[in-house]
């Protein structure tokens, strides 16, 4: 089987690379294949000929979409219609990653893949926009994951959340998390080895959801990165209102499989604790 990677460079991009590197993986990155354009799209794929692409290309600056929305929409949507049109004229079947930010987080629970979707913010319309081009492609699966973090690092944020806490803690900086916006922390590692699962079981074309198992707060997040990495400091509570961000945030975004095994999705407190052995903060 040839995977074509689109965003190999990315947190997640990078870590599909590594999960498939038994099978014909072709890793793309940016001077590689450029999503906005169609004839790009087309060009380098026919030219590959993959029989599955995953496009992880993503403009996922929340706020920065609310100041370029039509950035936004260029990568977010347009950018996975050129790649649809790349999968129609080579027959390949198109993977598009998606966001937990497609919900409102009003349901005040895990959404599963059958919820409608229901986008507060330019970053949330857009994916949703994206899928919508996805489900164009028969053999289409839209990956929906959620509070990535992975040992690459998430281009464009300098770094990830993981890594963010520990550098505070480390100099003695003051910690505070907002502790009323809810998640689903996600080790892009598990993400990988999941997406890998659905193309490889030729699962249902559709709607997947790829998070670490259980619902978390962000400060209950911080506060597990702490003690795992044996750090024992305060996380003082925020709220979102105390940020004043720009885009508004889902509530309780967390998501929850109806579709896959459990098999493919483990405590993401676990997969924290492998993240952390794997970038060196704890001992193996």
């Amino acid at each position: 089987m040839k995977v074509a990677v689109i965003g190999a460079g990315g947190q997640l991009g990078s870590d599909l690379v590594r999960v498939m590197s038994d099978l014909d993986c072709i890793p793309l990155m940016h001077n590689d294949i450029e999503v906005t354009d169609e004839a790009s799209c087309i060009a380098v794929l026919t030219r590959i000929r993959p029989d599955v692409v995953i496009n992880t290309a993503a403009f996922h600056q929340v706020d920065a979409c609310e100041d370029d929305p039509n950035r936004a929409w260029t990568v977010n949507a347009l950018g996975s219609r050129n790649v649809v049109k790349a999968c129609e004229a080579t027959g390949a079947t198109y993977v598009y990653i998606s966001t937990d930010f497609v919900f409102d987080g009003e349901k005040g629970a895990p959404y599963v893949e059958e919820d409608v979707p229901r986008p507060i913010n330019t970053y949330g319309v857009t994916k949703l926009a994206g899928e919508f081009y996805a489900r164009c492609v028969p053999n289409h699966y839209v990956v929906r994951v959620a509070s990535l973090f992975g040992v690459a690092g998430a281009s464009g944020k300098g770094g990830n959340f993981v890594e963010t806490m520990i550098r505070k803690a480390r100099s003695g900086e003051r910690v505070a998390v907002v502790a009323d916006l809810y998640m689903s922390p996600t080790y892009t590692r598990d993400a990988a080895v999941a997406i890998k699962y659905i193309i490889e079981s030729r699962l249902p074309a559709g709607v997947y959801h790829v998070t670490g198992h259980g619902t978390c707060s962000w400060l209950e997040f911080a506060e597990e990165i702490l003690r795992q990495a044996g750090f024992g400091i305060h996380v003082a509570p925020l709220t979102a209102a105390d940020l004043r961000q720009k885009a508004k945030r889902p509530r309780f975004s967390a998501l929850l499989s109806s579709r896959l095994p459990s098999h493919v999705r483990r405590p993401w407190q676990e997969a924290l604790g492998d993240y952390l052995r794997e970038k060196g903060h704890i001992g193996s």
